[in-house]
């Protein structure tokens, strides 16, 4: 037995003082009970209040990851290449190295985008927002003979040359940011197309309307048919 479980003997005089024994004090009984029975309330309250706050907070939340889930899978929220028009082509950078990324807006200011320069020189762009929630796509260069596109968030990983999924949780593949090269090295954004929607298919989409002689040009459903070359004034 240690030195704190010895009790006194409960005949022991000494151990019985007007502190401790009751019949010292009548009053001392009730008063303990009424006290211990006040702070019993106290507790249960406090704890309470911080369950129903801790409920309400957990609710607030949970039902935010809710509507934000479903609104993205819905088409609420905005989606890149949601734009029927031709965007604006846009300046992205003054040159591009092999195996080097360059992050940058388009065709909006609120669209995230990536450019990437492949080892072997192929040009590709993407948007930067995941097809699962919407979360930031990063490039990551160290990974395979390629590099990839990988979103932090939920461990989504898309092909770099493609924009497929190739693991977690993303439904689809990215959508495409239509790149071109001129003679300078500088490499400018001039389209943009939907999750699994190809390149011509999205040139057509954007152009029927507002630029006809390129979609003539591209043979896109609907559009007038090419006008003929001419060389020198003449029609050939």
């Amino acid at each position: 037995m240690t030195v704190t479980d010895q009790q006194p003997p409960a005949d022991d005089p000494e151990a019985r003082t007007p502190a401790t024994d009751p019949a010292a004090d009548p009053a001392a009984g009730p008063a303990k009970d009424a006290a211990r029975a006040a702070l019993h309330d106290r507790i249960a309250a406090d704890s309470l209040t911080t369950r129903r706050d801790y409920l309400r907070i957990v609710a607030t939340v949970s039902g935010g990851l809710a509507v934000g889930g479903v609104a993205v899978a819905s088409g609420v929220l905005h989606r890149h290449g949601d734009s029927e028009g031709a965007p604006e082509p846009k300046k992205v950078t003054e040159e591009l190295p092999p195996g080097e990324s360059i992050a940058f807006r388009y065709p909006g200011d609120e669209d995230r985008a990536v450019a990437v320069r492949l080892a072997d020189g192929t040009l590709v762009g993407y948007s930067a927002v995941c097809t699962h929630l919407a979360c930031a796509v990063l490039w990551r260069k160290e990974r395979g003979e390629e590099g990839e596109l990988y979103c932090p968030c939920h461990e989504g990983v898309f092909d770099a040359r493609t924009g497929e999924v190739t693991a977690g949780p993303p439904p689809r593949p990215l959508p495409k940011v239509l790149l071109t090269e001129e003679l300078d090295g500088s490499v400018w954004a001039v389209g943009t197309t939907r999750s699994g929607e190809s390149v011509r298919d999205g040139l057509c989409r954007q152009f029927l309307d507002e630029r006809p002689e390129m979609a003539a040009r591209l043979r896109c459903p609907g559009a007038a048919e090419p006008e003929p070359r001419t060389e020198r004034g003449r029609a050939t």
